[in-house]
């Protein structure tokens, strides 16, 4: 029984695992040599912070229907006090632009009183597209219709026009030579009155060849053209028409421009020269050797939508000065307040005493 007993804590001691800090003592006391103990394992790290809550979707915005528009006008009226008459012109873009509708008349202010029909004189109603246009005089019930088009890869193109009223008309064919820069135009009255009209486009000029009618009735084939190539550090043009021959060269630099040009056979010899100053000055001189006429004009520009011009011409012996605002080979859309004005003073020289001014005005809306 002793035995038995004995053998029983052993077993049971065999099974369970000893504590080896049974009477919980501080660490200095566990291992006296505190340099070959381990040091205690580092805490946990802290748990990494929670995402950030996701912000909730926006709304979908639901665009707009855009309103419909009514096409815009554009009102372009002009006035000449040399020939005292009003200018009008309406246009409105049709079909997103690919279609233009266009009322042009004139108006004289002395028409207000016995005639007041001259308010509205010689209206012309217009339709224009890329490829067609119709013109429809209201005065003469006349149209004038005009179109073109190509074919598939532009190597043959059409244009004709056609006078309802008078019956008339022309048609042309212009086709490439091979090289874009080799063009052949072939173009005849409709109806048939004779021989087509023949131009052959090469790079330095054309030449045509068309039949026309002498003052004796008599049928005969005309040749003209012009043709252009480098000389002398400037350009050489020449220009034929019917037995006559101008020849043209022009010399240009950054300050000097020069141009002489002489007729042949009537051995009409004229001299044109020009003179910058700077960016703003400019002096043009014109003298005609056959006549003694000459012509000068200085002209200084402020910016680029003001310019003073003033010149002297001894053909009609008139000594003149003008203003511009707006540029004068521009459009009005482009001018300060879409307005071009010209002011310009005329001083003859056989009467100075008796000057006379001269004004046009260009003015545009957008309605």
């Amino acid at each position: 029984m002793a035995a038995a007993t004995t053998a029983r804590p052993s077993s049971s001691s065999s099974s369970t695992p000893q504590n080896p800090n049974p009477f919980n003592l501080p660490p200095w006391l566990r291992c006296p040599l505190t340099f070959l103990c381990p040091p205690p394992p580092p805490p946990p790290p802290p748990p990494p912070p929670p995402p950030p809550p996701t912000p909730p979707p926006e709304p979908a915005v639901v665009p707009l229907e855009p309103r419909r528009r009514l096409p815009g006008l554009r009102v372009t009226t002009e006035y000449d006090s040399e020939e005292a008459v009003f200018a009008h012109k309406v246009s409105c873009k049709l079909a997103w632009g690919l279609a233009k509708l266009r009322l042009s008349f004139q108006s004289e202010p002395q028409g207000q009183g016995e005639d007041p029909r001259q308010l509205f004189s010689t209206p012309v109603l217009g339709f224009v597209t890329k490829h067609f246009s119709a013109m429809y005089d209201v005065e003469r019930n006349n149209a004038l219709l005009r179109g073109n088009a190509s074919l598939p890869g532009g190597a043959v193109q059409l244009r004709a026009s056609h006078d309802v009223k008078e019956q008339e008309g022309e048609v042309a064919v212009i086709t490439r030579l091979g090289d874009p820069s080799y063009r052949l135009e072939i173009s005849s009255l409709v109806p048939y009155s004779g021989l087509p009209r023949a131009t052959l486009h090469f790079p330095i000029g054309h030449v045509s060849v068309e039949e026309r009618t002498t003052e004796d009735e008599q049928k005969m084939l005309s040749v003209y053209g012009a043709a252009k190539a480098d000389f002398l550090d400037g350009i050489l043009t020449a220009q034929y028409n019917e037995n006559d021959l101008n020849l043209r060269y022009c010399y240009k630099d950054n300050e000097v421009t020069l141009i002489p040009s002489v007729s042949l056979p009537s051995n009409a010899v004229s001299m044109d020269f020009k003179r910058r100053f700077g960016p703003s000055d400019k002096l043009s001189y014109h003298f005609n050797f056959d006549t003694d006429d000459w012509n000068a004009v200085y002209k200084h520009t402020i910016g680029k939508n003001y310019k003073l011009k003033a010149g002297y011409d001894s053909e009609v012996r008139v000594g003149w000065a003008s203003i511009w605002a707006g540029q004068e080979e521009g459009k009005a859309k482009a001018a300060p307040m879409k307005m071009k004005v010209q002011l310009m003073l005329q001083l003859p020289q056989d009467n100075f005493r008796n000057p006379s001014v001269l004004f046009r005005v260009k003015k545009r809306w957008d309605l």
